[in-house]
């Protein structure tokens, strides 16, 4: 593979993981208007957002069997069509209802770009670079909030937040273009792999039985689950409690971007003297302590609008880093199953994306306390179960016979 090769094919991924970062950031700052145009309330706005992160969780798993049943090119065109009819109809949604709906449909398209995009890192690059090459991923999707949210307010001031969809689809079609062109099919279909019901179930139960993938699965799950806290309530606090625009809000969330671009660039660094397990104990435990200073001052009423800005900033560092090391280490024991693996870690995270967010809408109470504190119980219960799934996985190790292998290596 030439450097030019890898330059176009991490674009090309990262541009498919960048769908639904784009699908949610981009139409943040639209929320009051949404409200306003469909005679609705911010809250139930906030339900489009948790109906896409179910959409989402739910549509990775019906992904990633196809993926490794159909190669990975077929179902990839499929949900990204699927997305672009979607968006379009978002934008001509007239009710809450009917939005919360294509958003819905939206996501069950869109999400293949998550399971592919990761399905093709572990089809096309060796193992050793796993981690290094989910860094520079998470470089182009850094890029998203940093652009989204700042376009969407400018969409939405100029031309109303039905342009916000109408834009996606536009960016849809060109994806396609690009995937169709510069992009290398990777795992061949594999017959061999049934789609029944029972096939199915049978290789997400092997894949869950890897207590690699289940201990840093769960892991990743709940501790990067912590931005969707953010993404929840974000646009209530800025634009309601502290009474930031929609273009003010769009510069603030792009500033959060740099927190969680920066680290990333440094794990690849991190990543020659260290291995990612500790890796990721040090960064929990850094955002730990950092978000529960963020909850104490926050109800203590320390902060106000740019001490928030500052505890959020510090907090989401560590989020560049956990990221990318969990994924590694969760997809790195599979081959023949790498597609269900990855539907399996991305239906989780955004199903747990979802159940946050739905709780920081429900906690609701004019404050910013639902959301900081949330976001501190995701991390918080991330590095409970790192401590505790790799005392297991010691103990195991430790009182195992010699001839009774821990965990099959490669499936």
């Amino acid at each position: 593979m030439t450097r030019r090769q890898h330059f176009v094919i991490i674009l090309i991924l990262g541009a498919l993981s960048t769908v639904s970062p784009f699908s949610i950031d981009m139409y943040l700052p639209g929320f009051p208007a949404i409200a306003r145009d469909l005679h609705t309330s911010i809250s139930q706005v906030q339900l489009s957002l948790t109906a896409y992160l179910v959409g989402i969780s739910v549509g990775q798993l019906l992904y990633g069997p196809l993926l490794d049943r159909y190669g990975r090119k077929r179902p990839l065109y499929a949900g990204l069509v699927v997305y672009l009819l979607a968006s379009i109809g978002c934008a001509f949604s007239t009710s809450i209802e009917t939005l919360i709906a294509m958003r819905l449909l939206q996501a069950l398209g869109g999400c293949v770009g998550l399971v592919a995009a990761q399905a093709l890192v572990r089809d096309l690059f060796p193992v050793s670079q796993i981690a290094q090459v989910f860094s520079l991923l998470i470089l182009v999707i850094a890029v998203s909030p940093m652009i989204a949210p700042t376009v969407g307010g400018y969409a939405t001031m100029a031309f109303g937040w039905h342009s916000i969809f109408l834009i996606l689809a536009v960016i849809t079609a060109l994806m396609l273009v690009g995937i169709y062109f510069a992009l290398p099919d990777g795992r061949q279909p594999d017959a061999s792999l049934s789609l029944r019901p029972q096939a199915v179930l049978r290789s997400f139960s092997t894949v869950i039985k890897q207590p690699q993938f289940l201990i840093y699965t769960l892991v990743g799950g709940i501790a990067t689950s912590a931005p969707f806290a953010y993404l929840a309530g974000s646009s209530d606090v800025f634009m309601n409690l502290y009474h930031a625009s929609a273009q003010e809000y769009g510069w603030i969330f792009a500033l959060m971007t740099v927190p969680l671009v920066v680290p990333t660039q440094f794990n690849r660094f991190f990543l020659k003297r260290y291995s990612s397990e500790q890796i990721i104990l040090v960064t929990l435990t850094y955002q730990s302590v950092v978000g529960l200073l963020m909850v104490l001052g926050t109800w203590a009423g320390w902060f106000g609008e740019f001490g928030l800005i500052g505890m959020l900033f510090l907090f989401l560092a560590g989020q560049g880093i956990t990221g990318p090391n969990a994924s590694a280490l969760s997809l790195a024991p599979f081959t023949r199953h790498a597609g269900s693996a990855a539907a399996l870690m991305g239906s989780f995270r955004m199903g747990f994306g979802a159940l946050v967010s739905a709780t920081v809408s429900l906690l609701h109470d004019n404050t910013a306390i639902p959301m900081v504190g949330v976001m501190t119980g995701c991390v918080v219960g991330g590095l409970a179960v790192l401590v505790i799934g790799q005392r297991i996985v010691q103990y195991q190790t430790t009182h195992r016979t010699s001839n009774e292998p821990l965990v099959e290596v490669v499936l």
